[in-house]
């Protein structure tokens, strides 16, 4: 990368329309059963020639700036397949983060794919290589290649995409705490084994409702506003509500954005920020994810 070229790339939420828990494998990982849908809401990163060391700025002081962040990690890994030696230099990344972080809206992995294209399309990596990287580097980075209404098998990686839904308007309520996905699927192991210990078997396929989030209840056990945030968004109208992937962000999907600002009015509090915004589909979001250089 030379000269004064910026690449500018936008990083999309996801939501889950659904996510089945359906046991626990052998690498350590879950397997599942998941619809993503990919949402406007988006974090923008802008990718510029600088000389010297790596680096990585973030207007969110929470978020890491080292290799702690997959940004950085996808950075490495790519530098690395174009054949180059050493630690990836001549290049900053400024991240204007969007996404909430701990919220099950996929920021992270999102901003790692966005990264991934990025920086292949500067250090001239194959698509294929870029996207075994993304495998590399989370479950849920896989999806961020595709966007739009996509079923998730095993750790979620595995991917079918699906008949686009219409577009809807979705109201996201962020409570003022967040849920790791660590943290998630603990609380979720925790009640299996006590279903396995008290009634002799695990209990993740009694209900075989598809519309539903496993982690949502256990979840919900642990922080009691999530349901009734939920009940709160089906009450105002919401054709669906449920928890986001690991948590805490709830969702609402609404037909009409009057409807949906309605709602937004209705269920927040000081304690809970609320965003409108949209799903894309998966046309409308292959032309926006594209790094684009000025």
């Amino acid at each position: 990368m030379g000269g004064s070229v910026t690449v500018r790339a936008r990083a999309f939420a996801k939501i889950n329309l659904s996510l089945r828990v359906l046991g626990t494998r052998a690498d350590g990982y879950h397997d599942l059963r998941t619809i993503f849908q990919s949402i406007a809401l988006h974090d923008t990163l802008t990718i510029r020639a600088q000389r010297g060391p790596f680096h990585l700025t973030c207007d969110d002081p929470r978020c890491p700036d080292d290799n702690a962040n997959l940004i950085w990690r996808a950075a490495e890994r790519v530098w690395r397949a174009a054949g180059r030696r050493g630690a990836p230099r001549d290049v900053t990344v400024d991240l204007k983060k969007r996404i909430p972080m701990q919220a099950g809206l996929g920021g992270g992995s999102s901003d790692a794919a966005a990264a991934l294209r990025a920086f292949a399309r500067l250090w001239r990596v194959d698509d294929a290589r870029v996207r075994e990287i993304g495998r590399e580097l989370g479950a849920d980075v896989p999806y961020f290649f595709e966007g739009g209404t996509v079923l998730g098998l095993e750790r979620g990686d595995q991917l079918f995409p699906l008949l686009d839904r219409p577009s809807v308007w979705v109201v996201l309520v962020l409570p003022d705490f967040g849920v790791s996905t660590k943290e998630a699927f603990g609380l979720w192991d925790a009640c299996q084994m006590h279903a396995k210990d008290t009634e002799g078997g695990t209990n993740n396929t009694k209900d075989t409702k598809e519309t539903r989030n496993d982690l949502e209840p256990v979840v919900s056990a642990q922080y009691p506003e999530i349901a009734l945030v939920v009940r709160a968004l089906r009450k105002a109208g919401a054709s669906h509500a449920a928890m986001t992937g690991s948590g805490s962000t709830v969702f609402g999907l609404f037909r009409s954005e009057r409807a949906a600002a309605r709602a937004a009015r209705a269920v927040g509090t000081p304690a809970e920020k609320t965003l409108i915004t949209t799903t894309i589909d998966r046309k409308r979001y292959g032309r926006a994810s594209l790094p684009a250089s000025d």
